[in-house]
Order: C-alpha cells, then structure tokens, then sequence
C-alpha cells in the first residue's frame, strides 16, 4: 500500500471525510476541517500507521495531505 493511501485511510478514519476529498494538495485545517484537536490525532495515529516519531515543528509543517506523504516518505526512507 502507498504512503498516499496509508495516509487517506488514517484521515478518512479520524475525519471521517469522502476519500475523494484527501487528495494531496488539500490542506488539512481549510479543505478538510481538521480542528487542533482532530490534527493532534491524525499526527498520533501517523506514528502509529508508520512507526515513526513526529516533533511538534514537523506537525506544524503538515499543512497539506501531500506534506504528511512527503514527510512520511522521508522518515522511512
């Protein structure tokens, strides 16, 4: 399963948003709704889904679904 995917079921599960809406450009506050609470989660069951640690700065520049891929993709790189 891709890293995009990993990361749509994580959001589709937290948000509970259409699958089609978590495209990468999307920015997870404005297009998707996420609230600080909802990001908190997303971030947590990230490093649950990819057995990764996310700092607080690294969460903080997760603005986009396409960020969290990108970052993702480099902490298992």
């Amino acid at each position: 399963m891709s890293t995009l995917a990993r990361v749509t079921a994580v959001i589709k599960n937290q948000l509970d948003v259409d699958a089609a809406q978590i495209v990468p450009e999307a920015r997870l506050r404005g297009d998707l709704n996420a609230s600080s609470i909802d990001l908190v989660e997303i971030i947590a069951a990230f490093e649950n889904e990819f057995g990764v640690a996310i700092s607080d700065e690294a969460a903080q520049e997760m603005r986009t679904v396409g960020d969290a891929v990108a970052f993702l993709d480099s902490a298992k790189a």
